[in-house]
């Protein structure tokens, strides 16, 4: 006898819908009920953000979906272009549906990456955006991503990773930098003292001494790209202002070539 039959399916809904999309998953090949209830739109209406009809507004293209579900994945695996299709795109985090935003390089602040001497904006056939910034050669590297925090999910923990790929001349991009902060809560200079080393280059040591852990490596990404951890931070009610996210490189002044940004992603820290 299946005991779960003689529960109404809204109840078994209400209880799935206080779990997350990976439960859901798994409870619903406990029975036929759980199963139709797993995979209600009352459920993953539940596991979306609550802003989501406002955001799915600004997409550059129609999403298309015949249910909740189905709306739930394809927002993770194929994140869309917002407004004009070049400055931000959106997606959710497949484990917690909580929203990820990446910045494009052509709305990252990139000191000289109007300076076409240092930095080109051009086509990448493997990006999602129309630009990546292609930097040919600088002694001083600084690239930061802003975004506000209330565009984010709230009581989440979130990290910020630069998206790049290294051309085959890349070099002087060894002892890089990097940090995250509350832009009204903490001066550059404060934050520059305590900035982290990152390695572009995966497993090469840096040079500017000290070990590093994972999250400081690059990794590759499901989409052909390389990312790197800049730093984390904790986003409580989204009423924080603006957080910002900054690799740097201004001490050993060596030219620096090779580096190819498709812009700096925001999403919940794994």
């Amino acid at each position: 006898m299946d005991f779960f039959a003689s529960l109404p399916e809204g109840l078994i809904s209400d209880i799935i819908s206080l779990t997350s999309a990976v439960d859901a998953a798994r409870l619903s090949v406990i029975s036929r009920v759980f199963k139709a209830a797993a995979e209600s739109d009352s459920v993953w209406g539940r596991f979306l953000p609550q802003d989501l009809s406002d955001i799915l507004l600004r997409s550059r293209s129609p999403v298309v979906f015949s249910n909740m579900k189905e709306l739930y994945f394809t927002l993770c695996n194929s994140p869309i272009l917002l407004d004009d299709g070049s400055k931000l795109s959106f997606s959710l985090d497949k484990s917690s549906g909580k929203k990820c935003f990446m910045i494009a390089a052509r709305e990252l602040d990139i000191t000289w990456g109007n300076k076409q001497y240092y930095w080109e904006l051009k086509p990448h056939p493997d990006s999602r955006f129309s630009e990546v910034a292609n930097l040919r050669s600088v002694c001083w590297l600084d690239i930061r991503g802003v975004i506000t925090t209330n565009m984010l999910s709230a009581t989440t923990d979130y990290a910020a990773y630069l998206v790049f790929r290294l051309s085959d001349m890349a070099c002087g991009l060894e002892s890089a930098k990097s940090l995250v902060r509350f832009v009204s809560q903490e001066c550059d200079e404060e934050a520059e003292n305590r900035a982290d080393g990152v390695s572009l280059f995966g497993g090469q040591s840096n040079r500017r001494g000290g070990s590093q852990t994972s999250n400081e490596l690059r990794r590759e990404r499901s989409d052909g790209w390389m990312e790197v951890e800049l730093g984390s931070f904790y986003n409580d009610q989204g009423d924080d202002g603006d957080v910002e996210a900054r690799l740097i490189e201004i001490w050993d002044l060596n030219w620096k070539s090779g580096l190819i940004v498709e812009g700096i992603e925001f999403r919940p820290k794994s």
